[in-house]
């Protein structure tokens, strides 16, 4: 039996949720993670600043294919009026939950006050929140790091003040934002929001196959689990994660023909979406996470990034992946 996951009034079909990546999760990449079966799709963030000044290059990172939904929209800024605003204005777009980002490490975005900056900034957090919930119908969310640094652990501070300000759920990644991605991830940070707040708590980090999920609901009693670089590459694990819940065992790989054609299908969205020259450069870095511990892999890997159209890149994967 399959555990469902309500957030809000949205209720989801399983408990395990695509994190939002930038860069990654972009619209042919969650097709393919919904087919899989994964419960909530969260899509790249998304600047409150650039809807508001009407960025001509944001309305593509809005898009939602009708087979998406349930769908997170993420927005990251870190003035509340700009992101309240901008949050009701997109309101009636087909997503289904609306995230703040204050998790994300990378320097101009911290730099700006914005994204895991925010966790230094409890105030604020409160502010964008509350104002956030009070502008639109659907519910709202947070993601969260452990704390800015070893120094300012505060998950557990920021999880309380979200929850007051009327936040529907939290995710929570076990990482300060000094750590970036590296390291371990703490998931005893985890427990401890969860044991300090009634509102679904989402669990991220480290999570790569069912025995990891099933570790993390175990030790730190999370609602649901967050799955980012586990999924790169690897849509299937959305799929292989419902097989254990069900079954306590784990479905085989996909075998080398199954991989091929789902990395050509990904291909064919990306230029449906992206136009041939963008489609094929976006696909680059995806087909080396599919091949990674393919045998001559690293070579494969050289001559993608050399490949210019799908033609090139058909014919690359025929010749390299037929005798695997």
């Amino acid at each position: 039996m399959i555990q469902t996951l309500k957030i809000g009034n949205v209720e989801l079909s399983n408990r395990y949720i695509l994190a939002p990546m930038a860069g990654v999760t972009d619209l042919p990449f969650r097709l393919l993670c919904r087919e899989q079966g994964a419960g909530l799709l969260c899509m790249e963030m998304i600047s409150a600043k650039a809807i508001q000044y009407q960025n001509k290059n944001t309305e593509s990172l809005l898009e939602i294919h009708p087979d998406e939904p349930p769908v997170s929209l993420q927005l990251f800024g870190s003035e509340p009026d700009i992101i309240s605003e901008v949050a009701k204005r997109i309101e009636e777009r087909p997503f289904s939950i609306l995230d703040i980002n204050m998790g994300c490490p990378v320097p101009k975005i911290v730099k700006n006050g914005e994204g895991s900056a925010l966790m230094k900034q409890p105030k604020l957090v409160y502010e964008i929140v509350s104002k956030t919930v009070k502008a639109v119908r659907k519910p709202v969310t947070v993601k969260i790091r452990k704390g800015f640094d070893d120094e300012h652990i505060n998950a557990v501070e920021i999880a309380k003040i979200v929850e007051e300000a009327g936040a529907s759920a939290v995710a929570v990644h076990g990482r300060t934002r000094e750590q970036y991605y590296s390291g371990k991830a703490d998931w005893d940070i985890i427990r401890q929001v969860k044991e300090a707040v009634a509102i679904p708590v989402i669990g991220n980090g480290d999570v790569t196959d069912g025995e990891a999920a099933g570790r993390m609901f175990r030790e730190t009693g999370c609602d649901g689990v967050m799955i980012g670089r586990g999924s790169q590459g690897n849509p299937w694990i959305f799929s292989s994660l419902l097989e254990y819940e069900r079954t306590g065992t784990f479905p085989p790989r996909p075998g080398i023909h199954e991989l091929k054609e789902t990395m050509l299908r990904h291909a064919r969205l990306q230029i449906a979406y992206k136009g041939d020259y963008m489609g094929i450069r976006e696909m680059r870095k995806h087909v080396a996470w599919y091949t990674t511990g393919l045998k001559n892999s690293a070579r494969l890997r050289d001559e993608i990034n050399r490949t210019e159209s799908y033609e090139e890149l058909k014919n690359l994967l025929d010749s390299r992946l037929s005798a695997e």
